[in-house]
C-alpha cells in the first residue's frame, strides 16, 4: 500500500477557509461529508501517512479516488451545508440511522379551515402541528379520545367533511357524537377554531388553566342546583387528569426540552429521545446507529441534532435541547437552531437534579436498545456475508455482490403491466432505492424485462442525476442482476446488456425452484444447496420484486377506476358513466355510502350494496 494517497492536494492548495469537504469514489458515489473551521488543518488528518490513520478512515480514503471542497463564509454556513450535503447523498461513511421503525404521532391540521386531529405517521403534512412521538398506536388514540370529551374538535376525512359542509347534512362521525367540527352542524367555523387552539395550547404546556377553569366551572353548576351540567364537566375534568397522569412531571411545569440520551461502542450507538412540554414527557423514541468512522462523543451528537431538527418545523424545536457531552461546535449549533425556531434555543449538558436524574433513565433506555441491536445484529450479520460468499461462489463471481438488483414483472391477464426493480445491498433491502416501471405494449414477460433492463441500464450514462434533481441517485451499478424466471428471461435480459455495452455486471434467473439459478448461455442451472444461506436471500430478493410488483400494479388498477368498476356483476358501461358523472369524482364515489349510491336511477339496493362492497375491498 502506498505511503501517500494519489489525490493529496498539493500544499497551499487547500484554504484556511470554513467549510464542507467530501470526498468521491470512482463511480461520482460521495462516500463521505465533512465541514470544518479550517478546511486546510481539518482535512490535512486525512493525508497524513496511511498506517497512521484509523483502519476505517483508512478503508475510507483509500476507496475514495477524488476530495472536492467548497467554501462558506462562516461557521454556521457549513453546519447547514453539511446537513444538506449528508441529506442529499446518503455518504455510506457518515452514521447511519439503522433503525426503520416509524412511530405514531398526534397531528393538528392547522392549515385546513376546520382543523383536524389524526393519527399518523407521516411528517410532512402542510400546516400540521405534531405531538409526539407515541411508542404505540393505542396509546395516541387513547389520548385522543380522552382530549375530544374536553375539545371536541374534526375527526372526519376531508371528503366527509367537504360534502357535510356542501349539503347541510352532518358527517357521519358527526351524526355518532364522535367529530365536532363544524361539519357536525353543532359550532361554527370560528368556535370550532377556537377550540383547536385551546386544544394545541393544552396539547404543547398541559396547560393547568383547563383544569382550573374546568373545576371552577363545575362547583358554579354544583352550587346553581345544574347538576347534569357538573356531571359534564366533572368527567372533563377526569379526562384532563388522565391526560395528565399518563404523561409524567418529570420537570419544572414551565420546563420544554428534548432530552437525548446516547449509549455507544466502537461501531455502534443508539439514542433515546425524551420529548418534554410542559414539564411532562409528551414523547418517547428510539433509534440505533451505525458509525462507520471513527467519531468523537460530541461529533455524534451534533449529527443527532442535525437530523433530529434538520426538517422540523419551528414548533417542534424547544427552548432547551439537553444533551450528555456537548458537541465543539454548541455555539454554531444553537445559532442553527434558532434561525429555525425563530427564537433562542440553548444546548445544555445535564449535570444535577432532575435533569441528571432524566438523564441516567434516557441512557439506560439507550443502552437497551444498542444491546437488542447488537443481538440481532450479530446474527444477521454474518448470516448475511455468508450468504452473499455463497452467491459469490455458486455464480463463480470475482468478488461479493454487496449491490444487487432483482426484476419482476406483474400484470392482470396481460393488462396494467408493470415491473419491479428492488435494491438489496451488504444484503439488506434499500428501499429507497426500489423503482416500478409502467410497460404500455409488451408481447410477453420476456419482452416487458428486456425493455426494463433497457430502461433501467441506460440511467447508468446520467451519473449527476442527484446533483440536479436532488432525487436519490438511480445510476450505480449492481454487481448482480437478478430476474424472475428461467432460460428465456435471462436470454431477455442477456441481450438488454449486451446492447448497453455493460460489461462486469453478472447476471442470474430465479426458476420457480428456488435452489436453480440460470446463468447466461448455460445449458444447465446452478443448484443452490437447501443449506445454503445464498437460498435464503435470493429467495429473499425474488420475494420482495414480487411484493413491490404486485403493490404498483394493484395500485395502478385502483387508480383505474373503471376497470375496478368493470369488475362488479350487472355494472356496465352505462352505468360506470353515470356513476362517476354523478359523484364527480373517484374520491366521492369511495366515500359514497350504500344509500346515497342506491338513489342513482337504474341501481337498486343490492347492487349498491355490490359497488360499495368492491370499492372498499379494492
Amino acid at each position: 500500500m502506498a505511503a501517500q494517497l494519489p489525490y493529496k492536494p498539493a500544499p497551499g492548495e487547500i484554504p484556511t477557509n470554513p467549510g464542507v469537504y467530501r470526498f468521491l469514489g470512482d463511480d461520482g458515489r460521495v462516500l463521505y461529508v465533512g465541514k470544518a473551521k479550517n478546511l486546510r488543518q481539518r482535512l490535512s488528518n486525512y493525508f497524513a501517512p496511511l498506517h497512521t490513520l484509523h483502519e476505517r478512515t483508512r478503508r475510507m480514503v483509500t476507496t475514495a479516488v477524488k476530495v472536492e471542497w467548497t467554501v462558506v463564509p462562516t461557521d454556521v454556513d457549513s453546519l447547514q451545508l453539511e446537513y444538506q450535503w449528508i441529506k442529499q447523498f446518503d455518504p455510506p461513511f457518515n452514521v447511519k440511522y439503522r433503525d426503520d421503525k416509524s412511530y405514531p404521532f398526534l397531528a393538528v391540521t392547522l392549515a385546513d379551515e376546520a382543523p383536524r386531529v389524526m393519527v399518523t405517521r407521516n411528517r410532512r403534512i402542510r400546516g400540521a402541528t405534531y405531538f409526539g412521538p407515541y411508542p404505540k398506536v393505542w396509546a395516541v388514540r387513547d389520548t385522543i379520545d380522552l382530549m375530544l370529551k374536553v375539545f371536541p374538535i374534526r375527526t372526519c376525512s376531508d371528503a366527509s367533511y367537504k360534502r357535510a359542509m356542501q349539503t347541510g347534512k352532518p358527517c357521519f362521525p358527526g351524526q355518532i357524537g364522535k367529530c365536532g367540527g363544524p361539519c357536525s352542524g353543532r359550532v361554527t367555523i370560528d368556535e370550532h377554531r377556537a377550540i383547536v387552539d385551546d386544544f394545541v395550547a393544552f396539547m404543547r404546556g398541559g396547560d393547568q388553566r383547563f383544569a382550573r377553569e374546568l373545576t371552577a366551572r363545575m362547583k358554579e353548576a354544583s352550587a346553581a342546583l345544574d347538576f347534569e351540567s357538573a356531571a359534564v364537566f366533572r368527567d372533563q375534568l377526569e379526562s384532563i387528569d388522565a391526560v395528565l397522569t399518563k404523561s409524567a412531571l418529570v420537570l419544572p411545569d414551565n420546563e420544554d426540552a428534548d432530552l437525548f440520551g446516547v449509549a455507544e461502542d466502537e461501531l455502534d450507538a443508539a439514542v433515546h429521545h425524551f420529548v418534554i412540554r410542559g414539564g411532562r414527557v409528551r414523547g418517547a423514541s428510539s433509534q440505533t446507529v451505525d458509525k462507520e468512522l471513527d467519531i468523537s462523543g460530541g461529533d455524534l451528537v451534533e449529527q443527532i441534532l442535525q437530523r433530529a431538527y434538520g426538517d422540523a418545523e419551528p414548533s417542534e424545536i424547544p427552548r432547551r435541547v439537553i444533551v450528555p457531552v456537548l458537541p465543539d461546535a454548541h455555539d454554531e449549533l444553537e445559532q442553527f437552531l434558532e434561525a429555525r425556531r425563530g427564537r433562542r434555543v440553548e444546548i445544555q449538558v445535564a449535570q444535577r437534579g432532575q435533569r441528571a436524574e432524566l438523564m441516567r433513565n434516557a441512557t439506560l433506555n439507550a443502552t437497551q436498545a444498542l444491546v437488542r441491536h447488537k443481538t440481532q445484529r450479530t446474527s444477521d450479520y454474518s448470516t448475511r456475508t455468508q450468504a452473499l460468499a455463497d452467491l459469490q461462489e455458486a455464480l463463480g463471481m470475482s468478488e461479493a455482490p454487496l449491490r444487487i438488483e432483482c426484476y419482476d414483472i406483474s400484470h392482470l391477464q396481460g393488462t396494467n403491466v408493470v415491473g419491479s426493480m428492488v435494491v438489496f445491498e451488504d444484503g439488506l433491502p434499500r428501499k429507497d432505492q426500489y423503482r416500478s416501471f409502467s410497460i404500455a405494449e409488451t408481447t410477453d414477460d420476456t419482452d416487458s424485462i428486456h425493455q426494463v433492463l433497457t430502461r433501467r441500464l441506460a440511467r447508468l450514462d446520467e451519473p449527476h442525476e442527484q446533483e440536479q434533481t436532488g432525487r436519490p441517485r438511480f445510476s450505480y451499478p449492481p454487481q448482480l442482476l437478478l430476474v424472475d424466471g428461467g432460460r428465456p428471461q435471462v436470454s431477455a435480459a442477456a441481450r438488454a446488456l449486451a446492447e448497453s455495452g455493460r460489461t462486469g455486471i453478472a447476471l442470474a434467473g430465479i426458476a420457480k425452484r428456488l435452489e436453480e439459478l440460470w446463468l447466461p448461455d448455460d445449458d444447465y442451472p446452478v443448484i443452490l444447496p437447501r443449506s445454503s444461506e445464498a437460498l435464503y436471500l435470493v429467495q429473499r430478493l425474488r420475494d420482495e420484486a414480487h411484493r413491490f410488483a404486485i403493490t404498483h400494479q394493484r395500485k395502478r388498477r385502483r387508480r383505474d377506476i373503471r376497470s375496478v368498476l368493470a369488475e362488479v356483476p350487472g355494472l356496465g358501461d352505462a352505468r360506470i358513466k353515470a356513476l362517476l358523472t354523478h359523484f364527480g369524482s373517484v374520491a366521492a364515489l369511495r366515500e359514497a355510502s350504500v344509500a346515497q349510491i342506491e338513489e342513482l336511477p337504474g341501481i337498486g339496493p343490492k347492487l349498491a350494496a355490490a359497488i360499495h362492497a368492491h370499492l372498499a375491498r379494492g
